[in-house]
């Protein structure tokens, strides 16, 4: 086996960048397919995931890339997931800048006019997803004319999640000398059938065992009763440490990070109803250990890699042993050993029974038993969840920032929950005054000292709820305002600022005592009926 890149016959360009990310040596699949993938030829690879097959394709894809300058891409990456997608982009394009190559990632769940908007500008590399690429070419936004080098990934994954008469059309859509690169988890049945017919005298590579070597896991089947089952699930995982959890619907995955979250466990979640961001930040959330549980179902956790995974729980039973055989998968990456336990109820025992032997493994169902799991982590108090978007988009209002603007972009007063939730912030939600208090607040704001009773003037009445202030603290009894605190004698304060004495702007004046409009002045404020319940909207709407 070669000991460098070099040796594979890559590039400098190429290597310095691999070493300046601390690879320096090949893996299996990198050594066996890079050479004959740089002498194009057509490659049949199979690895499994995380044996490092993005470096394998994406070296030769570079390399045969560099230098084309068509306006349509002269390379594509089929992926069927985005996460998987949007992995690949960001492995390939470290590599791809030493080239002065441009790559774009495609897929659905985001917007598709930026997507249109960058393949104007010209895109070398393209990573999508067939149904986002699919919509791509129904637009006209793209051809495949240009795509001389096709690589399809997880080719077994494409097939199982029912897009290979998809990938069909797509590659029927690519010249008929192009070189494709297909790497899958198995080569058998649907996928040798597209080898068969889209791959010109392959070069056949297999890396790995063909399943997932499960008999290095520890696996544990309890009976559970579906009541019980977040108890048990927040005693083991108090022991086990970072654990991806499997529910068979999205309700089901949503219901349970809540309920573990009320129990103090930090939940992520991902399925195929949440859009890319959420999907993006919830991996995010997992990888960096901020939270200790990802809650996914099966299609949306398929092609995810995260290092570190100590148990994998199957909350709810897989729906057969290739299901099993790829969740389990999840831990025990790259040699090391892992943690797996499957929830069984009374009326799931027959169907788990048939799932062991699909995998040929024989575990009694047994009652829960956590000895030997180590001891228990002492759950952290619970964040307030305050200062961000919650799961429905509401803001929470109860966390006053220290000062000044409280939500812009890169604020330190934002707590570490709100990062996690929303990202970073859009810049939108700025506080309107000086004051500190937060900009739901519907009195925040200027210096004005109250008036008295009677007083009319262009502050006064208190923005109770629903009304939006520009000013700063109520004025006295009787006063009409919109919020603010007013300036002294019918001053008013708009965002801090006190306005002339007895100025006011396109409002009708209210009497002293009654508080009801007489006149056809009033401050220079937004009325109740349209500005507090449109900003009160507004804010509800607001989501990263």
């Amino acid at each position: 086996m070669p000991a460098t890149f070099a040796d594979l016959g890559v590039p400098s360009s190429l290597t310095r960048v691999l070493s300046s990310q601390g690879i320096n040596e090949p893996f299996e699949v990198q050594a066996a397919a890079i050479p004959d993938a740089l002498a194009g030829r057509d490659i049949c690879g199979r690895a499994p995931t995380g044996s490092g097959k993005t470096i394998a394709f994406g070296i030769p894809v570079i390399v045969r890339t560099a230098g084309s300058r068509p306006k349509a891409p002269s390379a594509l990456v089929l992926a069927p997931t985005r996460e998987l997608a949007e992995q690949i982009a960001d492995e390939l394009r470290p590599l791809a800048q030493a080239h002065d190559l441009w790559v774009l990632s495609a897929y659905g769940g985001t917007n598709i006019k930026r997507q249109v908007d960058r393949l104007k500008k010209g895109v070398d590399i393209l990573v999508a997803c067939p149904g986002r690429l699919q919509d791509l070419i129904d637009r006209k936004a793209l051809t495949l004319d240009s795509a001389r080098t096709v690589v399809i990934d997880e080719a077994d994954r494409m097939a199982d999640m029912g897009f290979l008469p998809d990938v069909r059309r797509l590659l029927d859509l690519t010249p008929s000398d192009r070189q494709t690169l297909l790497f899958s988890a198995t080569l058998d049945k649907d996928v040798a059938a597209l080898t068969r017919e889209y791959q010109a005298d392959p070069v056949r590579h297999e890396v790995g065992p063909e399943t997932p070597d499960i008999g290095r896991l520890q696996h544990h089947f309890w009976a559970v009763d579906r009541n019980e089952r977040v108890k048990v699930a927040v005693n083991l995982i108090r022991r086990t440490g970072k654990t991806v959890v499997f529910t068979r619907t999205r309700h089901g995955a949503d219901r349970a990070a809540k309920q573990l979250e009320r129990d103090g466990l930090e939940a992520a979640v991902i399925h195929g109803a949440r859009s890319q961001n959420q999907r993006d930040r919830a991996l995010a959330h997992f990888s960096d250990g901020e939270a200790l549980v990802l809650v996914a179902t099966d299609v949306a956790a398929r092609g995810i890699h995260v290092d570190g995974v100590e148990c994998v729980l199957h909350f709810d039973p897989p729906e057969d042993g290739k299901a099993y055989v790829h969740r389990s998968g999840r831990t025990a990456r790259a040699g090391a050993t892992g943690t797996v336990v499957c929830f069984v109820d009374k009326s799931q025992r027959k169907a788990v029974k048939q799932l062991q032997r699909e995998v040929g493994i024989d575990v009694q169902v047994v009652d829960p038993d956590l000895e030997g799991f180590g001891d228990a982590r002492p759950l952290a108090p619970r964040p307030q969840k305050s200062g961000g978007h919650n799961e429905k988009g509401s803001r929470p209002q109860s966390r006053k920032p220290s000062g000044g603007q409280s939500r812009g972009k890169g604020g330190k007063s934002k707590p570490k929950t709100q990062n996690r939730q929303e990202g970073q912030g859009s810049g939108k939600h700025q506080s309107s005054g000086t004051s500190g208090k937060p900009a739901g607040k519907r009195n925040s704001g200027s210096k004005g000292k109250p008036g008295g009773k009677g007083q009319q003037g262009n502050g006064g009445k208190p923005g109770g709820k629903g009304q939006q202030g520009n000013g700063g603290k109520p004025g006295g009894k009787g006063q009409q305002g919109n919020g603010g605190k007013p300036g002294g004698k019918g001053q008013q304060g708009n965002g801090g600022k006190p306005g002339g004495k007895g100025k006011s702007k396109k409002r009708k004046p209210t009497s002293g005592k009654s508080g009801k409009p007489q006149g056809v002045k009033r401050g220079n404020g937004y009325p109740k009926s349209k500005q507090g319940p449109n900003r009160k909207k507004a804010a509800q709407q607001r989501q990263h």
